[in-house]
């Protein structure tokens, strides 16, 4: 029996497109490279690059397994897309930019076919954030689409595809607020019938499943054997929590950082889920519902940074602490727990200096982070990654806010490669893992927790002004 080491992996993010390997023993990546993931204009609408992409990917795993051997490949890839394929395994139509806004155009359309928030545990988003509102306005605004449709794809799945050539769905990506699935049953929802895609939705796999061999033709081109493992893929934040689910006893969280900030709350306490907020329920790699809610923390931070330095002084700190400098929500008011909000200062924006700034955005996106953690009912520790892991004020401000312990990594053992990676990974330990991990906080600065009391004070008063009185 072959022993796998080395894993490469295909990891689509709305940002960027990275091809990794991770070493499975010393579970960190040994080797990346990346591009980035711009939008093409269209015609016929914003969509991904994906011949761009495919050549970037098996160029980079050529690359990558010259540079360090490749023993098994998997997938991990951004929610709220699918594939249309035609009846050669091509593209129907051009896999359209979730960011998109035309779907709003048939807003009103499309919510007398969907399925109620009680169905599916997917909240009604904007753009085409409902994979459903997608192919729905593709449909309406493409009248011989329905008949050139033969499969249709989660997005992960889509390039395992095209690396083996079967056709598959998998649960993590058809829970991700796409109304296209139920959790509680574990079934296609009843938005598939109206679509009239029943006979198309492929078959539905799970994440760790294997679905190889290579097809000859890209084995060749990428210079691997063609029986190498190929995992079925996994939706990126639920790759992110895959190693804790294997590994850790409830309860706890984690919050996958990044473009999106995304909380899976983990035998938690039992709360009804408010789909206004951008509550949803999301499904783990075993299947199971998982209570999650998210905003755009990583696209907030570069809109408020954008052109001021990210780094700040002990002085800074003390300043924004005290006076307190406030940065209320939502700053992209297109999803998250206040989505429709405006976002504001308490103070004249103009007069902050860079170190101020970014002081105040750390503490916001921290607040913001607790806020979607209360309302889906998490206890226990927080087990932070992704790019705000290394941010200690946002760390600390999030310790304090949920009066609870914040975990980070200490090393690079976490994160969606690393997760997708361990699908094929068959001797997953607690210790192995746990030990990576250490707790950022277990007393909870004063100055801190008053500084989260205003600022959720003053997020509810916001919110009760708002609230038409009877």
């Amino acid at each position: 029996m072959v022993t796998i080491q080395h894993v490469g992996v295909i990891d689509i993010g709305k940002t960027n497109v990275k091809v990794a390997v991770v070493d499975l023993e010393k579970r960190a990546e040994i080797g990346v490279l990346t591009r980035p993931n711009n939008v093409l204009p269209g015609p016929p609408y914003p969509h991904y690059d994906i011949d761009g992409h495919w050549h970037f990917i098996c160029d980079a795993l050529k690359k990558l397994n010259l540079a360090h051997g490749i023993d098994a490949l998997s997938v991990t890839a951004h929610g709220a897309s699918a594939v249309l394929l035609d009846k050669e395994g091509r593209l129907a139509s051009p896999v359209i930019d979730y960011e998109f806004t035309g779907p709003d155009d048939l807003e009103t359309e499309y919510d007398e076919i969907r399925p109620a928030f009680s169905e599916t545990g997917s909240p009604r988003l904007s753009m085409g954030l409902n994979v459903g509102a997608q192919i729905h306005w593709q449909l309406s605004n493409d009248p011989t689409l329905h008949d050139r449709i033969a499969t249709v794809l989660t997005y992960p799945q889509y390039w395992t595809y095209r690396l083996t050539g079967k056709l598959a769905n998998e649960v993590t990506s058809l829970g991700c607020h796409t109304d296209l699935w139920c959790p509680q049953q574990a079934s296609y929802s009843s938005l598939i019938d109206k679509l009239d895609l029943g006979a198309r939705m492929a078959p539905v796999k799970k994440a760790a499943d294997l679905m190889g061999p290579l097809l000859p033709d890209v084995a060749q081109e990428i210079g691997i054997p063609a029986d190498l493992k190929v995992t079925c893929g996994i939706h990126d934040s639920n790759a992110s929590l895959y190693p804790y689910l294997q590994e850790r006893r409830p309860p706890f969280s984690v919050v996958s950082t990044g473009t999106w900030v995304i909380t899976l709350a983990i035998g938690g306490v039992d709360v009804t889920l408010d789909p206004s907020r951008d509550t949803l329920m999301n499904v783990n790699a075993h299947g199971d519902p998982v209570p999650s809610a998210r905003f755009m923390g990583g696209r907030e931070f570069d809109l408020v940074m954008s052109g001021h330095e990210a780094s700040c002084t002990a002085r800074d700190v003390e300043h924004v602490l005290t006076e307190p400098i406030l940065l209320f929500p939502a700053v992209d008011p297109r999803s998250g727990p206040f989505q429709g909000k405006t976002h504001s200062w308490n103070t004249d924006e103009t007069n902050l200096s860079d170190g101020e700034r970014y002081a105040a955005v750390s503490f916001y996106l921290a607040l913001m982070t607790a806020e979607c953690l209360k309302i889906t009912g998490a206890l226990g520790p927080s087990l932070v990654e992704g790019p705000f892991a290394r941010n200690s004020l946002y760390l600390d401000m999030l310790a304090a806010a949920t009066e609870r312990s914040v975990e980070t990594s200490s090393g690079s053992s976490t994160g969606t490669s690393i997760g997708a990676a361990l699908l094929l990974d068959k001797k997953v330990t607690a210790q192995a893992f746990g030990s990576d991990f250490t707790d950022k906080a277990e007393t909870f600065d004063g100055r801190l927790t008053g500084y989260a009391s205003e600022w959720k004070s003053a997020v509810q008063s916001q919110l009760n002004r708002s609230i038409p009185q009877r």
